[in-house]
């Protein structure tokens, strides 16, 4: 599945790969280190909902073209555009946030401004050796958007947060682990990212979609008792699948 569209002799597309049951999304916008256009953006929403409504696609990878992961939204239709722009821009990763599906960024060059979203937005970041990490919404006198300052400091904290965006902090891969913004480095980060959503994907599907839903619930401002009465109920759904009998059976077997 590709979709593409084609400017001033480059084309920019959102490349679809199928790996068992993990879909690699790879921005592609060469000419702009894979900067997100409006139109770019909303294909990739598109393409992220059309793997959700695959019942063989079980997690999503998301990547940029080599050398870059993506630098961004496009200043010039920004500043055209205003608050559509803006939307449609959002759109792209608000998807990716939004996924029903497990999610891992594959960060393999400069994650900057929207791009920086765009890792964020996943549920797990891995770095590969190029991977860099810059907010550069004040250098650019902008301020962040889509959702930047809730996610950054989930990720970072107040103070990681701050340093990025405030004081124009650029982490690289290492720094990236130290501070928690990355699970871990990857010397060859599609692949450990495939693999490492190829777990996530191995499980029931819609085991994984609704313990995704939990995780989500505790991380907000759910209590323990609530969230306690949720995994009851979710716990008790599962006990009745075929999935876990068939996995209870060969247990017992083995």
């Amino acid at each position: 599945m590709t979709t593409s569209e084609s400017r001033a002799g480059y084309t920019a597309e959102i490349r679809v790969e199928r790996i068992g049951s993990v879909a690699v999304l790879t921005v592609s916008n060469p000419a702009r280190r894979n900067a997100l256009t409006r139109s770019l953006a909303v294909e990739l929403a598109a393409a992220v909902q059309r793997c959700e409504a695959d019942d063989g696609i079980g997690a999503l990878v998301v990547t940029g073209d080599p050398p870059a992961f993506c630098a961004g939204g496009d200043p010039a239709e920004i500043a055209s555009g205003g608050e559509p722009a803006l939307r449609e821009v959002y759109a792209g990763f608000l998807a990716v946030a939004q996924c029903a599906l497990p999610t891992v960024a594959a960060v393999n060059g400069v994650a900057v401004g929207a791009g920086l979203n765009l890792a964020l937005a996943c549920d797990v970041r891995l770095a590969g050796p190029e991977a860099r990490f810059d907010a550069r919404f004040l250098q650019l006198g902008l301020h962040p958007g889509g959702g930047y300052t809730w996610m950054a400091q989930r990720a970072l904290g107040p103070q990681g947060a701050a340093a990025l965006t405030l004081f124009g902090e650029v982490l690289d891969a290492a720094e990236a682990e130290r501070s928690g913004l990355v699970w871990r480095q990857a010397a060859d980060v599609v692949p450990a990212a495939v693999e490492l959503a190829a777990r996530a994907a191995a499980a029931p599907r819609e085991l994984a979609l609704t313990t995704k839903r939990t995780l989500s619930l505790a991380a907000g401002e759910a209590t323990h008792a609530e969230i306690i009465e949720v995994e009851l109920r979710e716990q008790i759904a599962s006990l009745t699948t075929p999935e876990f009998a068939a996995r209870l059976a060969e247990l017992r077997r083995r």
